[in-house]
Formats: structure tokens, sequence, C-alpha cells
């Protein structure tokens, strides 16, 4: 029960101090008096400056980080999270595409056209009928659609008038400058909306983390679930690349940390604690991204990725003791 509150403690713990802490900072005291009365430069920080920018933080962490854990636990590798598998690369290029050709589209729209264009190219290239694909092979054609959505991404800004190319750069690092609460309702809304539906399927998934042929057995359509879940898994990743931009690792980490810190042991638990973690992870890389080094604002992308890829190489290495890669 202990271990179970400290994740929702933690993230009280960040959002307040990444509200507080930046550029400027305002103490405790202010920011109550705003958040009751509405009014002084508390009520500017929560309603203007910080607030949205957080909310935004949060929503984004927490779809990342959910997807995350649905498809390492449905291809029962924890190297199997959107960004690794492309999915997130594609969302993001798809986005470029919308900025270079100036479509009015929404861009949750767009991102998660990508992102399941993205994932319906790894499946056809991966996938064979009747035959089980190994997770590993996943990831591989993963890792190549997700570098080539990322190359061609790049390309595209070498030829962007330069506004447009910061812009697009932006949507690449993973940034959360400039949100509003226009952006919060376009994460938060739909998000919340797909956090119910993945956990609706929670009993499903624990079905297919048995296997194939034991679930059949069980009585579960493996595959219709399967692409079901799969489904649900991209829309979320769209939803924060969206607001976010394909900010890095947080998807990978969220999951496995999750767990570690809450001791959660049924699927919907877990669930909640993948995208708790995930919350927590965006919202600490923001507020370090923006108090690291004074006078300069990174993207939160960059420390995420700092912070990522040494997890990863580390999970590689585990992986690898464990002779599953």
């Amino acid at each position: 029960m202990r271990a179970a509150l400290l994740l929702p403690l933690l993230l009280l713990v960040a959002t307040v101090t990444a509200l507080m802490s930046g550029q400027a900072s305002i103490g405790l005291p202010l920011l109550w008096e705003g958040l009751v009365t509405g009014e002084g430069p508390g009520a500017l920080m929560l309603d203007t400056i910080r607030g949205p920018r957080v909310a935004t933080a949060i929503g984004a962490g927490g779809v990342l980080g959910l997807s995350g854990f649905i498809f390492q636990t449905l291809f029962r590798n924890p190297l199997a999270s959107p960004d690794i598998l492309g999915f997130t690369p594609g969302a993001g290029l798809a986005i470029v595409a919308a900025i270079t050709f100036h479509l009015n589209v929404p861009m949750p729209l767009v991102s998660a056209a990508g992102g399941i264009a993205a994932a319906l190219l790894v499946a056809l290239l991966a996938i064979r009928r009747g035959h089980e694909t190994p997770p590993l092979t996943l990831i591989l054609v993963g890792l190549g659609v997700g570098f080539f959505s990322s190359a061609f991404s790049t390309f595209v800004m070498t030829v962007l008038p330069h506004s447009e190319a910061a812009e697009a750069q932006r949507w690449l690092t993973g940034s959360l400058a400039a949100r509003d609460w226009g952006h919060v309702a376009q994460v938060w809304w739909p998000g919340l909306l797909l956090v119910l539906l993945a956990i609706a399927q929670a009993r499903n998934l624990a079905g297919l983390e048995l296997g194939n042929d034991l679930a059949s057995g069980l009585g579960l359509r493996t595959e219709t679930v399967l692409w079901l879940l799969a489904v649900t898994g991209v829309l979320l990743a769209a939803t924060g690349v969206a607001v976010a931009g394909p900010v890095p690792f947080v998807a990978l980490m969220a999951g496995p940390l999750g767990i570690r810190i809450t001791g959660a042991r049924t699927h919907t638990s877990r669930m909640l604690a993948a995208a708790g973690t995930g919350a927590l992870v965006l919202t600490l890389a923001d507020l370090a991204a923006r108090t690291a080094l004074p006078g300069i604002v990174l993207p939160a992308g960059v420390m995420t990725g700092i912070l990522g890829a040494p997890y990863l190489l580390w999970r590689l290495s585990r992986e690898m003791e464990k002779g599953t890669l």
C-alpha cells in the first residue's frame, strides 16, 4: 500500500516543483494564493506561464508511458516500446509533412495517421502470415522504420524555409515550449478516453502475455485482441507526439520503472503505474531542461535522451545476458 502511494506523491512533488521553478522562480505561498484567489503572480504562473506546460507534460508522459507498457507486454520484450518500434518517429514525420504542406488538419489526427502508417509498415515488413514473428524481428524492423522516418524528416527540414524548419525541428526534438490550454485539451481528453479503453482490455493483455496458444485455449480471439491492443497503443503514442513531439525513451522507461516503484501486480495497476511514471519522467525532464543551464531552456527531448540512452544500454546488456538478444 505504501509503495502504491509513493508514485502519486512523487508526481505531486514534481508537479509543484515544476510550477515553482524556472528562469523566474516563485514561492509556494504565492503559488497557493494564486490557486485559491485566482489573482497575483501565482495565478499568472498557473494560468499562462507554466500551468499549461506542466499539464501538457503530465498528459503526454502518461499516454507515452502507457503505450510503452502495452507494447512491452504484448511482445513480451522490455525493448518493444513505440519509439524503438518506429511508431513515434513515424508520427513525427507526419507532423513535419503537415508543416511542410501547410495542411489545416488537427495535429492529433496527423500524428495518429503517421503512427498507424508506421505500425502498418512494420507489420507488413516483419509479419509473415502463418508464421510466428519473434519480438526481436519486430524490434529490428521497427528500428529500421524509425531510422528511415527520422532521416526523411531531417531531409525535409533541409529544404524548408528557416521559420518552418525551426518549427519542425522543435517537434522532432520533443519540446513543451509555448504550450497552452488548447494543447492540454488535445492530450488530456483523447488521452483519458484511450486510457479507459486500454484498461478495459487489461484482461485480454494478461491473456496474450501467456502466449498465443494458451490464450486461444482460454477462449481469446488472439489475432483480433492483439490488433485492438496494438491500435490502442499506437493511438496513445500518437496523442503524446501530437503535443510534445516524439520525445525519446519515456515510453521505454516508464513501464519497468513504474512496476519497480509501485510493486504493482495486476495488469490494471501496472498500466496506471506506467502512465504515472511516464508523467513523472517527462515532468522531471522538462523541469531539468528549464533549470539545468542558467539562461538556456533546452527541449525536454534532450533531457530524456540524456537519461534514456544509459537506460537503453543497460537494458540491452541485461537482455544479452539473459540470451534474448
